[in-house]
């Protein structure tokens, strides 16, 4: 085809030429020389190329048409500016002086094109000459110029595809030259106008579409499906090139909704996001449902690469969490479907959005009764692996497996109870299970079994038995068939045993990494080879190492023998201990990449989670603190059954945590959750912040072996260095102690070691043992933690229902305010005045969590207004917030008066005020007395009574003896002050204090006559309190003058006591 043959159709104009010809007639005038060579050069200037002017001139002499004309200037300036393809292709984009080059022809050529004078179809035609195809940015500003279109360029040359295709993988490779911001530009813009066209183009919904569209449509999603493959054969592939990978993640980044403009619409980009979204579900489809089950373990956001997840993020950001699960619902049901991603995408889900727990439990339940409605085997299987799924990533994202086993199955009203064919349709599928299971989803069935009617419990027993014995095969239970035999069949040369099992250890690892399974020869080793696999193989496997960080294919199989129950638990233990020794000793020489080192590693992650929580990004921070719970699990390994049922820690309250690491981790979460508080309080009150602090500590309560050693820690901090902590650690610290408080319901117990307390008490309950208030500094530590934990949890908890509240409050440090305040706030002991309380509500406005965090306030202004808040004073209301006038005694009486925080007189009138003002006139019920003097005069003797038992016990607990001197004289002192005002009123105020005393003693040989141990407590409390009331109260007359009732009782009190005594002598002797 001839140039001028190819643009007949192009509307002609007059040309240069012609116009030059018209003005020839026109002669000037003689002396207009020099106007006329002023005008001339002018022509030039503007022209500023003669060859073109005078090729103009020429193309009309010749008949050639301008349009064909000018497509052949401009390709010829195009190939000057961006030279040959070899030289191109050394740099996918133009330089900078290219760059403004092109610009100045673009310009022309769209002047050129307003006035009818160039053709594109014609300029692509001539580029396309000789199978030449030009720089992806060069057709990015044709089009953006609309000189060219890419679309026009799809519809009219088919092999520009596998083009297109090449162009963008290679663009989105590129790393543009350091400090080159124009190009990183150029780049992004490049690819996202590509990107819009092509969704614009394939995804626009047409109702009639013509076939030229249908076929334009497809060409656009063949293009980006090209790509999406490519992206997700760069997640799959391990050994890619670091410029694939930024490739992919550059390609990943482009999904977003800014996509919508004038080149797709929002339709159009969600049906692209649905196709993107099926096309990664269903991608290799290769893993049977038996892979999906034994693999699944490691396919949870963690483990999972960030490129995969943050693409599954993407597609999902602009639909509904229902919207997803119901698309994935229908691809499971329509497709066959690669299982790894199907769970990846489950779990980045769960992650990213808190609302998608509730959508999934609905969408199990629908599996759950189309798979009973119809004996639908891939429903079942469906809900179980996601059910499985959602509880790999952690009970702060999703019930356990066990949790979520008993609601489904464990009732009388679920699915399988309706008729026995549902019941065998169940129990049928377990056991199909059985083989593929981990032990430790056997052991949920066995523990929390289906409920069975009784007439059909034969049938889950068989059931049960099936399960016992794959566990039982786990656990090597046949223990005469471990025989020694050489099976391995070689000639030659003898291998020593240890160089057999360092052979047999690498082949079974090299097996494991390429199947992802133990392999049959190691299983059966394990049992029929019990001997070499136990003192050969297994020490061989479990050599000492630097343990990475991310799991090689040694540590995966390590852990997959252990979850087969195939490495005793000491033996795994003590692997890992000698482990992380060797972490500790060649630190300097090893961890030469900070992301060998965990304690670095985790460093960083908190370091960018810290960053999430100021940038405020919900989803990330989740996804963050995901990859810092697989992190944790490394350095603090645990059992995979350690949660199925409450467990229980114990505190030993004399022991430090030994080793170094632990130490470091524990102080570094610490330190870093004070940090990120402080940061989201200065943007946020507790009650508008993020839910970041409660997924925080329910990673923590999720690691038992990790929470052992953050409660140690704990302890020691509130117990040793309490006055040592600042500002910050303070405030951070009770707000740390609220979220263990709101997490009481699946936290661990704790025991305490010695057990000072009866039974295992909730976390925090423990940790407020701790806090004692014996001393000056004590009191006040104890005081400023409560304040700042009561006045958190009153601000975090104020949105939600009264109930809902109080999970935001412990009681046990609720209860040391209402003990600390009024000791050492005397303006608290009194009840407040109108004015007050007028001025308070203005005051309260302000907020309390800023109180307790403004630099100018103190902790004093802080629980003034904390004592006056409403929501306090209603707590007081309730019984387990009510502070009991023998807990207040209790407390008081292990007071050390030398380090008090009070003088002698301050401590009198305050416990005048506590005992007459507070308790004698509270109701029972409340704790106090209910104005009878006999009942708060027999409190105080019982207490005296036991002070020498409860001095034993803390001594226990907190190691130290009360040399300095209890309150137990200044309580003595009450209780006479007391007896003194009774004989005033109370004319038998003797025999009430003679029978007092008496029914106490007699209570006491009654109960314990039953054992020496009690004996001899019954003689050491006698003996204690002849002694005190000889030496304290006795001694004392000579300051006062004692009334009769008060000498009566006196004498009562050691007549008594020696009356007990040796009566109990005379029982001892029968």
């Amino acid at each position: 085809m001839s140039l001028s043959a190819s643009c007949d159709s192009v509307s002609q104009k007059r040309t240069l030429s012609s116009l030059l010809a018209g003005r020839v007639v026109k002669r000037p005038k003689q002396g207009d020389d020099q106007h006329l060579q002023e005008a001339a050069v002018q022509l030039l200037e503007q022209q500023q190329d003669l060859c073109s002017l005078l090729r103009e001139v020429e193309a009309a002499q010749l008949g050639v048409p301008l349009a064909a004309l000018s497509v052949k200037m401009v390709l010829e300036r195009l190939m000057e500016i961006t030279g040959t393809e070899e030289e191109y292709k050394r740099r996918e984009l133009l330089t900078s002086s290219q760059r403004v080059q092109l610009f100045v022809l673009l310009e022309s050529s769209r002047d050129l094109l307003s006035q009818g004078a160039l053709c594109p179809k014609l300029l692509w035609q001539e580029y396309r000459r000789g199978q030449r195809l030009p720089q992806l940015e060069v057709v990015y500003h044709l089009h953006f110029y609309n000189i060219l279109t890419i679309k026009h360029i799809l519809e009219s040359d088919e092999g520009v595809r596998l083009w297109l295709v090449a162009q963008l993988k290679a663009l989105c490779g590129w790393t543009p030259p350091l400090g080159e911001k124009e190009a990183q530009q150029v780049q992004q813009k490049v690819l996202s106008t590509v990107l819009g066209v092509l969704v614009g183009t394939g995804f626009q919904l047409s109702h009639e579409p013509a076939a030229a569209d249908r076929r334009i449509s497809l060409l656009c999603c063949s293009v980006l499906d090209d790509m999406l493959f490519w992206l997700l054969d760069t997640v799959d592939t391990s050994l890619t090139l670091q410029s694939t990978v930024a490739g992919a993640e550059l390609w990943c980044q482009l999904f977003d909704a800014s996509l919508c403009g004038a080149s797709a619409s929002p339709e159009a980009l969600k049906r692209f996001f649905t196709h993107s979204l099926t096309q990664t579900l269903t991608y290799k489809p290769r893993l049977t449902v038996s892979d999906a089950i034994t693999l699944q373990n490691e396919w949870t956001f963690a483990k999972a690469g960030r490129l995969l997840t943050n693409f599954f993020r993407k597609l999902a950001v602009i639909f509904s969490v229902e919207k997803l699960l119901d698309h994935l619902q229908q691809v499971l049901e329509t497709h066959e479907v690669n299982w790894k991603h199907v769970l990846c995408f489950l779990s980045t889900l769960l992650v990213y959005n808190p609302c998608a727990e509730p959508c999934l439990k609905e969408l199990l339940s629908r599996l759950l009764s189309s798979a009973f409605e119809g004996y639908d085997l891939e429903n079942m299987i469906t809900a179980f692996l996601l059910a499985r799924q959602g509880a790999l990533e952690g009970p702060c994202i999703f019930p356990s497996y066990g949790d979520w086993f008993k609601k489904s199955f464990g009732g009388g009203s679920s699915c399988h109870v309706t008729s026995k064919k549902s019941l065998v349709f169940l129990l049928k599928f377990l056991s199909d299970l059985v083989p593929f299971e981990p032990p430790q989803y056997l052991k949920v069935h066995i523990l929390h079994p289906p409920y069975v009617p009784v007439k059909h419990r034969s049938l889950l027993m068989e059931y049960v038995s099936l399960a016992k014995t794959r566990l039982a095969d786990l656990k090597e239970s046949v223990e005469d068939m471990g025989l020694y035999e050489d099976v391995s069949g070689a000639g030659g040369a003898v291998v020593q045993p240890q160089c057999q099992a360092g052979q047999d250890v690498e082949k079974a690892v090299s097996l494991f990494e390429s199947t992802g399974r133990i392999s049959a020869t190691v299983m059966e080793a394990s049992i029929f080879r019990r001997p070499y696999f136990l003192t050969r193989f297994l020490p061989a496997l479990l050599t000492p190492r630097v343990l990475p960080v991310k799991a090689d294919a040694r540590m995966s199989f390590i852990e997959a023998l252990k979850k087969a129950d195939k490495i005793p638990a000491a033996q795994y233990s003590s692997y890992v201990e000698s482990c992380q020794r060797q972490r500790q000793q060649n630190r300097s020489e090893v961890c030469v990449d900070t992301h060998d080192d965990p304690q670095e590693f985790l460093h960083d992650q908190l370091q960018e989670f810290r960053k999430l929580i100021v940038d405020g990004n919900e989803g990330e921070m989740s996804a963050q603190l995901s990859r810092i719970s697989h992190t944790l699990n490394v350095i603090f390994p645990g059992r995979p059954d350690e949660l199925i049922g409450q467990t229980v820690i114990k505190l030993h309250t004399d022991t430090l945590l030994s080793l170094e690491l632990h130490i470091k981790v524990i102080n570094m979460i610490l330190r870093y959750f004070c940090q990120c508080m402080l940061d989201a309080s200065r943007a946020n009150p507790p009650n508008k912040q993020s839910l970041w602090a409660s997924k925080f500590v329910s990673i923590l309560l999720g690691n038992t072996h990790l929470l052992c050693s953050l409660v140690h820690r704990l302890w020691h901090l509130f117990h040793k260095q309490g006055s040592s902590l600042s500002a910050a650690h303070l405030l951070g610290l009770a707000a740390f102690v609220v979220h263990l408080h709101a997490s009481t319901s699946h936290g661990p117990l704790v025991q305490l070691v010695p057990p000072v307390l009866p039974k295992p008490v909730p976390i925090v309950t423990a940790l407020s043992s701790a806090l004692v208030c014996n001393t000056h500094d004590n009191m006040l530590f104890c005081a400023r933690l409560c304040v700042a934990a009561v006045c958190y949890g009153i601000c975090r908890g104020e949105s939600l229902p009264q109930q809902q509240q109080q999970d935001y409050i412990s009681s046990s440090l609720y209860k040391k305010l209402l003990y600390l305040i009024p000791r050492l706030l005397p303006e608290a002991r009194r009840p407040p005045a109108d004015g007050a309380v007028c001025e308070y509500q203005e005051e309260n406005s302000l907020g309390l969590w800023s109180s307790a965090t403004h630099s100018n306030s103190t902790w004093r202004k802080t629980a003034w207004c904390l004592w006056r808040h409403s929501a306090f004073c209603q707590l007081q209301h309730t019984l387990q917030y009510q502070l009991f006038f023998t807990e207040w005694l209790s407390n008081e009486l292990r007071v050390q008066r030398s380090e008090d925080a009070l003088s002698d007189p301050e401590r009198q009138e305050y416990q005048q005020w506590a005992c007459l003002e507070l308790y004698l006139s509270r109701p029972e019920q409340q704790g106090g007395c209910g104005g009878d003097m006999k009942l708060l005069c027999s409190h105080l003797l019982a207490a005296i009574m036991d002070q020498q038992l409860s001095e034993q016990n803390l001594e226990k607990l907190h190691h130290r003896a009360s040399q300095t001197g209890s309150c137990l004289p200044d309580i003595l002192s009450r209780l006479q002050e007391l007896v003194y005002e009774m004989e005033v009123s109370t004319p038998d105020v003797c025999d009430f204090l003679f029978e007092l005393v008496s029914q106490r003693c007699s209570s006491t040989v009654s109960s314990t006559s039953s054992s020496i141990s009690s004996e001899l407590s019954l003689q050491h409390t006698l003996t204690t309190w002849n002694r005190y009331t000889r030496t304290h109260s006795i001694s004392r007359r000579s300051s006062r003058s004692f009334s009769l009732a008060t000498k009566t009782f006196l004498c009562a009190c050691v007549c008594v006591t020696e009356y007990f005594w040796h009566s109990q002598q005379c029982y001892s002797l029968k």
